[in-house]
């Protein structure tokens, strides 16, 4: 909805100045008489406005000031970048429950809402799609949040196409980044891309191209940067892309060179680290050439393995008053949608929350998706959980502020989960554990960091230690057994919709290409 708005911006300012001599502006704030008069004579699909003097009325406008000021996150500066159309990210449940962000491509620039994945590498959008997920947003699931629908009313996927952007340049096989080389016809062809996902029939083809993406500065002036990067232009897609997951483009953020943030590090235009904040309603930021703060918490990435991937050690784990030591390593993953762990973590784990809860355990008479689900009472409004914390390698404690989801059963009654899956692979600490933190990916440091954030607030902490110095591991205050009241107002709170499961996509192997870890489709049953 957001660029309907600034489309509607653009008509009226070009309608102010299109009978001057010179250029004229008229400006007009978006809950104004004047827009809202141009918006209903033209029926803009989704256009409403809140009453002048009512509480809705304030109450958007707040809202607005709100996300204005959250485009400034923690220590902006002229060296860190993010996306031209802001850096604001979005938890589309209906697809996915992973983080979308809109970015920009070519010359003109083409929109894209893409997938944000940290488990990935290459970058890949839909192109001259012979076989790709539909271009409407249209049906997103029986339910979608207020910005969902906005999404759904106010944008149209769209499709890269080499011959439309001036400044598209294909990758020869010669290049570096060419990880394919045994597809190729000859040294100068166009280097092919064939990933296969362990999900049934999931894939992403085509070839490389190089292009550039709109970036902006972050700080008081910002500018707008172009930064020529390799993406993938994918003109055929199967399985689970044509059926909600990442159907508009994946972005992977992963250690590989091919990966965005490894392109714009080499090329000198940030720092080599990126942050991502996970708001706890639903809206994030991801800043690139962000650092950090001298007040997060860290650890060190595991790097002994291939393809390297932001592994960390893991020490103890701690659910309310109740502390065990072990020992095992997890890959963080923002392109996961639920976290997943192998016993004993996750009998641990489980056990010990299901011990504390007052509620009723619920019995489904199917397979479920989680295993510990309880049901509410008749009116009641909040919930008590025990907190769930991990010990990383160096004494930090990575909180889990978000353990829970909330579903509405088939008799209408609200049941919550413990969001965890036990899985026999690699453990993975998805995207619901990372709610409620900014997480600093620090590739040059070779670290993970994290603070409890709200991912608006101007962070005013100093900045890290230079890039080239040893990291240190300040060990946090040992947690007790703290409780978190969760209303049932909570973003999650009964807003998934019986026989209308979410999906969680989980890349942990590879496959066909070493430019990218696989994404494995998890279904999740339904939970009757």
């Amino acid at each position: 909805m957001a660029r309907l708005w600034l489309l509607l911006l653009a008509v009226l300012l070009a309608a102010a100045g299109s009978d001057a001599a010179g250029i004229g502006f008229e400006f007009h704030h978006r809950f104004s008489d004047r827009v809202r008069q141009w918006a209903e004579a033209r029926a803009v699909p989704g256009a409403s406005w809140p009453q002048k003097g009512t509480a809705e009325y304030y109450a958007a406008l707040a809202h607005h000031d709100r996300a204005l000021r959250g485009r400034s996150l923690a220590d902006a500066s002229a060296s860190e970048l993010t996306f031209a159309d802001g850096n604001a990210t979005y938890l589309l449940r209906s697809l996915g429950f992973l983080h979308y962000a809109f970015v920009e491509l070519g010359t003109p620039n083409v929109t894209f809402l893409v997938a944000l994945d940290t488990g990935s590498d290459l970058f890949w959008v839909p192109c001259d799609c012979q076989q790709c997920a539909s271009t409407h947003l249209g049906n997103l699931g029986a339910y979608v949040s207020c910005y969902e629908l906005e999404l759904q009313q106010g944008v149209e996927l769209n499709v890269y196409s080499p011959s439309n952007s001036s400044t598209s340049q294909e990758v020869p096989c010669s290049n570096s980044l060419c990880d394919n080389p045994n597809a190729c016809t000859g040294t100068n062809s166009s280097c092919p891309y064939n990933v296969r996902y362990l999900s049934a029939n999931t894939s992403s083809s085509g070839f490389l191209v190089e292009d550039v993406l709109h970036l902006t500065t972050e700080g008081a002036t910002p500018r707008i940067v172009e930064a020529p990067i390799v993406f993938g232009c994918g003109d055929r897609q199967s399985g689970a892309f044509l059926d909600g997951g990442a159907p508009n483009g994946l972005f992977g953020l992963g250690m590989e060179k091919v990966a965005v943030p490894s392109i714009l590090s080499s090329k000198g235009l940030t720092s080599n680290s990126f942050s991502m904040c996970f708001g706890e309603d639903g809206v994030g930021r991801i800043n690139f050439g962000d650092k950090g703060s001298s007040d997060q918490q860290e650890t060190a990435f595991f790097v002994d393995s291939r393809p390297p991937s932001y592994r960390i050690n893991i020490t103890g784990i701690m659910v309310g008053n109740s502390s065990a030591d072990m020992v095992f390593d997890a890959i963080v993953d923002s392109g996961t949608s639920f976290t997943s762990l192998a016993d004993p973590m996750y009998t641990n784990i489980a056990e010990n929350f299901n011990a504390r809860i007052k509620e009723t355990r619920y019995k489904s008479e199917s397979n479920s998706t989680f295993e510990y689900c309880y049901e509410l009472s008749p009116g009641q409004s909040t919930v008590s959980v025990p907190m769930i914390n991990l010990t990383t390698l160096g004494g930090s404690v990575f909180p889990v502020n978000d353990p829970i989801i909330f579903l509405t059963g088939p008799a209408k009654q609200t049941i919550y989960c413990l969001a965890l899956l036990k899985f026999s692979g690699v453990n993975i600490i998805g995207q619901n554990f990372l709610t409620g933190l900014r997480v600093v990916f620090d590739r040059e440091r070779l670290v993970l960091g994290w603070k409890n954030f709200d991912c608006y607030t101007v962070d005013d902490s100093t900045a890290v230690s230079a890039p080239n110095s040893s990291p240190s591991f300040a060990a946090a205050p040992a947690p007790g057994s703290h409780t978190r009241e969760v209303t049932k107002t909570d973003p999650d709170a009964a807003q998934v919709p019986a026989r209308s499961a979410p999906s969680s996509y989980s890349p942990h192997s590879k496959a066909m290409s070493s430019l990218s870890p696989v994404l494995l489709m998890l279904s999740l049953a339904l939970l009757w």
